[in-house]
């Protein structure tokens, strides 16, 4: 608010502000407008101009040319919010308009907010314009807004509030990332499916962010706590967690130690880099956002930059939270060079390291990469993230380790397996060929009608499969190679 009051008050002619949150908006001008003794008008296609307060709208202004007039010729100290102005900006008449109002009023403090979800103005208003950022509400906002909720919900005493204190800070922290009304509306219906308020609404407000979070089409949500599969091996990554995890405490801001800000997992494919992305969010207890790299792209010239922010705005709005980008060496393809997608990569990856290097809210970066010869080597700098980990196969004792949580996930009693001379077939294998091992020996027990799975069954699955060792032997050899002396082992 306090931004937003030294723009007006700085008199720039034009403020353009990209939210859905009009009324949001709207109540914020509206406050200022008080405070700096002015009037509020509020615009749109279809009511016209409005006086905040007013019921009565002003007469024959709901042509955009019509209501620019009025204010051209009111010339009172005002603030008028005109939402989803910005088709009528096509029309140059408009445009022309738009500009004499810009230039003429600063002589009576005359400001006009744009206001859309999306916003691109001409080059001929560029100069005269500030572009505002609303940020999605706080815990704070958030907490009001459950209270509020609450007792418009109880005026007939028949709704009740079961939260504890620590249990109204977690539903409130679960809340960020939604806008007020989301988030109202997520309480409304929390309330309204039992008539109380209580700890089991903390997972259901979960459910509305997951909505919110997806409808993007950038990000997906993944609820951490359920079906994640352990982790084999990776012993130095645990330690690591278990040592930084100490990052998000009390302690720690008292010490003027910042959060951890993330880590780059490169490896072999199908060692568990992805669930060591999902393992980090369960242990931590934090949300976990996953980015898709193919999802950022967009055929229109500046939408890809833009979509990159966005998923950036949302990760912060959702703080604390770890944001997994799956396989990043796919975003920022050709970032070394200019020519092959006319710098998209360079841009793209420009804006990710000033991100990074930059963000203020706490969102834990895993990034995961196979590739390394598509990374930019900027990337690899020390400093980037907080550790780089090789994930390499796994060892003999990981492999075991890998074996037993697959055959307990399945139904099996790992117990009564003897896994010696499997351990030792499966040498060179990641640890997804070893769940592949499981799954196809169980496929072909029940396609057999037996019922007991035996050692020999899968060490028949074993010898059937050639693993990504023995068929790309070069590239994982060359990996390996490249990793020993960079980057420390996860293993």
């Amino acid at each position: 608010m306090s931004d937003l009051t030294l723009l007006i008050k700085s008199r720039y002619p034009l403020v353009c502000v990209e939210t859905q949150e009009e009324a949001r908006l709207a109540g914020i001008l509206d406050g200022i407008c008080r405070e700096l003794n002015l009037a509020l008008f509020t615009w749109s296609v279809a009511d016209g101009l409005r006086r905040r307060g007013l019921e009565q709208p002003v007469y024959d202004t709901a042509d955009p040319m019509r209501a620019l007039q009025h204010v051209q010729a009111a010339r009172i100290p005002a603030v008028y919010l005109l939402r989803d102005f910005h088709p009528y900006l096509r029309d140059p008449v408009v445009v022309r308009r738009v500009r004499e109002i810009a230039q003429e009023c600063t002589q009576w403090s005359v400001t006009l907010v744009l206001s859309a979800p999306a916003l691109e103005l001409p080059m001929e208003l560029r100069t005269e314009a500030a572009r505002f950022r609303l940020h999605l509400p706080d815990e704070k906002d958030l907490r009001a807004v459950v209270e509020e909720t609450f007792r418009d919900l109880n005026r007939g005493g028949r709704v009740s509030w079961k939260l504890k204190p620590d249990e109204l800070a977690v539903l409130v922290r679960n809340l960020r990332g939604l806008t007020l009304e989301e988030a109202r509306r997520a309480v409304s219906r929390c309330i309204l499916d039992d008539s109380a308020l209580d700890h089991t609404d903390l997972v259901k407000v979960l459910q509305a962010k997951k909505e919110r979070v997806e409808a993007s089409g950038i990000l997906e949500y993944f609820e951490v706590d359920r079906e994640v599969a352990a982790l084999g091996g990776m012993e130095n990554l645990k330690a690591w967690l278990r040592r930084f995890r100490a990052g998000f405490s009390p302690k720690a801001r008292e010490m003027k130690l910042r959060p951890p800000r993330g880590v780059l997992l490169v490896g072999v494919q199908g060692c568990g880099k992805s669930l060591a992305a999902k393992t980090i969010a369960r242990e931590w207890g934090l949300p976990l956002l996953r980015l898709d790299p193919g999802r950022l792209l967009d055929k229109y010239i500046g939408e890809s930059e833009k979509n990159l922010r966005t998923a950036f705005d949302t990760a912060e709005a959702m703080a604390p939270v770890v944001l997994w980008i799956d396989e990043i060496e796919k975003a920022f393809a050709g970032a070394g060079s200019s020519d092959a997608d006319a710098g998209l990569g360079r841009r793209l990856f420009g804006t990710f390291l000033t991100w990074l290097q930059e963000k203020k809210e706490t969102v834990f970066v895993t990034a995961t990469a196979n590739d390394l010869s598509a990374t930019p080597p900027e990337l690899l700098r020390k400093g980037r993230f907080d550790e780089i980990f090789f994930v390499d196969l796994p060892s003999p004792a990981e492999r075991r380790q890998i074996l037993v949580i697959h055959l307990q996930s399945r139904g099996q009693n790992a117990a009564e397996f003897e896994l010696g001379e499997l351990v030792e077939a499966t040498d060179g294998f990641s640890g997804a060929e070893l769940e592949q091992v499981v799954v196809a020996a169980l496929y072909g027990l029940l396609a057999e009608g037996q019922r007991r799975l035996t050692v020999a069954h899968l060490l028949e699955e074993a010898r059937r499969t050639v693993p990504l060792s023995r068929s790309r032997r070069e590239y994982v050899e060359e990996l390996r190679t490249f990793a020993r002396d960079r980057f420390v082992p996860a293993n």
